[in-house]
């Protein structure tokens, strides 16, 4: 089965869901920066939100995640658009711990209770829409759950699973989002509140085998009445290239060029989130200031 997400609505458009299947996506991640089995889950969960989140937006429409907490593996880098694609990075992927009281990967000892979560959406206006909240679990659900409730004033409730396998390759991945309308009414709330409190863990469904539509079905129950509106495949997409190094080496100026030219001669320059590689010759820098001096003259 590919990796894909589905939009949905429920109790009779009171509320907004959407469920994914991030298996193939989150694997990409883990083997292109190697990451052992605590890091993959909070990489793969924050990926797995962030993709849902980017199914938010319309268009070009893109969203930028970082997830910074006080632990060990550091910083954790998303990037989503309205299209299905994610990509990330983790600051240290090579992180092991023991599993916690629960028997379970201890994703909270990786990524920190202290720090904060931050998200810019880069809506094609002038300026960017830019959010900050601090982290209140470490698990990332429920710090992305806060977020929606803080940032957005959308009541929410996230859930995020990833299983590893002994080879340190990802098993299963996948979650769900599901959000309050404007207007939903209290008697909606509470027949989901008490719901909720009853499904098993969003790991065990993806365990399971569920597709993201059963997902929602068991997330919402039967008085739900789950309408799925549109289907997206997702996948790990990463947009560099040389040439937007080639931008990014010109945005130096010809002194700090002409300098690493003389010093250097040639560069190799590496992706953060997908370690592509990019060599750029000695000849290759020198008509970059060429360029640049071009366009001062």
């Amino acid at each position: 089965m590919k990796d894909y997400l589905v939009r949905a609505v429920g109790y009779n458009g009171q509320i907004r869901a959407f469920a994914a299947r991030t298996t193939e996506t989150v694997g990409e991640a883990q083997r292109r920066h190697s990451t052992w089995p605590v890091v993959s889950a909070a990489l793969g969960r924050s990926m797995t939100a962030s993709v849902m989140m980017g199914a938010m937006l319309k268009g070009e429409d893109k969203i930028t995640v970082k997830v910074e907490g006080n632990g060990p593996i550091g910083a954790m880098v998303l990037d989503a658009d309205a299209k299905g694609n994610v990509r990330g990075f983790v600051t240290h992927g090579q992180v092991h711990f023991d599993l916690n009281e629960q028997g379970k990967l201890d994703v909270r000892a990786g990524v920190g209770t202290e720090g904060f979560l931050s998200v810019v959406k880069d809506l094609g206006m002038k300026e960017m829409f830019s959010s900050q909240v601090p982290i209140v679990s470490g698990e990332i659900a429920e710090d992305f759950t806060y977020y929606f409730a803080t940032s957005e004033q959308l009541p929410s409730s996230v859930g995020l699973g990833v299983l590893v396998n002994p080879d340190n390759t990802i098993l299963a991945a996948g979650g769900f989002i599901i959000q309050l309308m404007p207007g939903c009414e209290e008697e909606t709330i509470a027949a989901l509140e008490k719901h909720l409190a009853t499904i098993e863990p969003v790991s065990k469904m993806i365990e399971k085998g569920l597709t993201p539509e059963e997902i929602l079905e068991a997330v919402l129950g039967e008085a739900g009445n789950v309408q799925v509106l549109s289907h997206m495949p997702v996948q790990f997409e990463c947009n560099c290239s040389k040439e937007r190094y080639s931008r990014a080496i010109i945005g130096l100026g010809v002194q700090e060029l002409e300098e690493m030219i003389k010093e250097e001669g040639n560069i190799e320059t590496q992706c953060h989130f997908c370690l592509e590689t990019y060599d750029f010759s000695e000849a290759e820098l020198q008509a970059l200031v060429n360029e640049i001096k071009t366009q001062l003259n």
